[in-house]
């Protein structure tokens, strides 16, 4: 699900009570963009809700939610590049073309290109972590496949569709249910990737952004040195085939800082091009807007005046969605860890860049991740993984959701250059509470490791599929209960005995995507 592909594509409240509901709420999350005004959302009062748009896409994920070992509260904020509006309609061209310099209504389909999950704990510094766009993970809610993360909300929203239609529903009705579809598999995707229960979350479209922008400009940002990110035109051929991608936003800012308008600060944070780290970039330039509005409202003191605070509610509440079991009672008790700049950011790192099915890709390490996460927001962390398990292209093996491994047999064919490596990879899969199979060598040396599954075999499949950075396939060639592996080129051995584990100690775990966003003023990134 390319990104230049079209939208067709799979994929009587008290006053008094204001401080505690304004650490709730004024996100503005647009193309890439999370923005956090108060270092959380700003409510005003449970009567100024009305207008929001309530969903009920946590009700699938909290099913299956790991159990909370304290009294935190973790938020995921969704950033939505979606040049529509919430019935359907595209956005005016004038907007989103001229004005914006954000391509047309045709290209960026619905991809989530902004995650952020906001740990909110009792007492203390609150702890947000981004998750990188292009990161290759197992989808949950879609169509179960590996996908960018970015892409479960598409593939979902298009598979709701059609079904949908099928039954009928059409116009903003289809549009409204298909969204909750892809709100739905974006918070069980982001759920399972990092084992943390996702209590609340809020949705914000590319307009959202621009609103809440609008009602606060200028805003100040920084640079660590200056920027030139000039348009360039999408060339086509004579049968429409993009002989060059368009791209480009056109900021131009010097180094220090610089008063941004709103459409100055849509494309501050989603430039990407003539960044040196790309997307992970233009992450931390996401996680810095986010302060610097916190700053800014702070600084006027709109988090305390309900005039100013109800005008600027009135101005993002029609462009936001939110869960409908988000309570203000709920929240009061975190309110106040979300104010002083009491936040910092972080980015989940990557392993590798790569290129799966012609997709250019971040390659993560799942129970990695989890590691990191668990120990940032104070949880025990998992213990590291045994080194024999500790095989296959993606390095630690990704637990994933439960399945019936006991009773699932995997047969490995070798087709690495790695001399006795399926039966090195047989051991270790049973060490993890597989049933062996068969062990052979491959007819062919393929380039990457496949992974089939014959009848009720798929949920072990989709979890081995992780592990090797693969995407699980149905075979009629494969017996009922089996899984195959075929390992290619891309295997990696397991290392020696003896030879410490990939993640030894919790100070390797909590490396991170380049260096903390910490609000409460200005930050500088590049």
């Amino acid at each position: 699900m390319a990104e230049q592909r079209s939208t067709r594509r799979p994929g009587g409240g008290r006053p008094r009570t204001a401080p505690l509901v304004v650490a709730g709420r004024t996100a503005a999350l647009g193309v890439s963009l999370t923005v956090l005004a108060a270092g959380g959302f700003a409510w005003y009062t449970v009567n100024d809700l009305n207008g929001v748009t309530r969903s009920h896409a946590l009700d699938e994920a909290k099913k299956n939610a790991p159990k909370h070992l304290d009294k935190s509260i973790n938020i995921l904020l969704i950033g939505l590049d979606s040049r529509k509006d919430m019935d359907g309609n595209d956005l005016p061209k004038e907007f989103v073309q001229d004005e914006l310099h954000a391509g047309s209504s045709e290209i960026g389909g619905y991809n989530t290109n902004s995650l952020i999950v906001l740990h909110i704990p009792p007492s203390g510094k609150v702890q947000a972590v981004s998750v990188p766009r292009d990161d290759w993970v197992q989808t949950y809610g879609a169509d179960g496949k590996m996908h960018k993360v970015k892409e479960a909300y598409g593939y979902a929203k298009d598979a709701a569709e059609q079904k949908l239609r099928a039954k009928g529903v059409k116009g903003a009705d289809l549009e409204h249910q298909s969204r909750e579809a892809g709100r739905s598999a974006t918070i069980q995707t982001v759920q399972k990737l990092l084992d943390v229960p996702i209590d609340h979350f809020a949705e914000v479209n590319l307009l959202g952004f621009y609103d809440i922008a609008k009602a606060l400009e200028p805003i100040t940002v920084c640079l660590n040195k200056p920027v030139n990110d000039p348009i360039v035109s999408r060339v086509t051929d004579s049968k429409g085939n993009v002989v060059r991608p368009g791209g480009g936003t056109g900021l131009q800012l010097p180094a220090g800082e610089s008063q941004l308008n709103a459409a100055q600060a849509l494309s501050f944070v989603r430039q990407r091009h003539n960044l040196t780290n790309g997307d992970l970039d233009r992450t931390h330039r996401q996680q810095a807007f986010i302060a610097s509005v916190e700053y800014k409202l702070k600084q006027q003191g709109v988090l305390d005046d309900l005039g100013k605070l109800q005008a600027l509610l009135d101005v993002v509440k029609k462009d936001v969605v939110i869960d409908d079991d988000w309570k203000l009672l709920d929240f009061a008790q975190q309110a106040p860890n979300l104010t002083g700049g009491n936040v910092e950011f972080n980015t989940l790192p990557i392993d590798k860049f790569a290129t799966i099915g012609g997709q250019e890709v971040n390659q993560v390490d799942p129970a990695k991740l989890r590691r990191i996460v668990k120990q940032l927001f104070g949880q025990a962390p998992d213990p590291a993984p045994a080194p024999a398990a500790t095989t296959g292209t993606t390095g630690t093996p990704d637990p994933g959701p439960a399945v019936d491994a006991a009773n699932t047999t995997v047969d490995v064919q070798n087709g690495s250059p790695v001399t006795g490596a399926a039966g090195e990879e047989s051991k270790a899969l049973a060490a993890l509470g597989y049933r062996a199979g068969k062990v052979t060598t491959a007819d062919t040396r393929p380039r990457t490791t496949t992974v089939k599954y014959g009848a009720g075999a798929k949920d072990a499949a989709q979890q081995l599929a992780a592990r090797y950075g693969a995407t699980a396939a149905a075979s009629t060639a494969v017996a009922a209960g089996h899984v195959q592996i075929v390992l290619g080129a891309d295997y990696t051995a397991p290392p020696a005995a003896g030879a410490p584990a990939a993640d030894p100690s919790p100070a390797v775990t909590l490396q991170m995507q380049g260096p903390p966003v910490k609000a409460g003023g200005v930050p500088c990134v590049d």
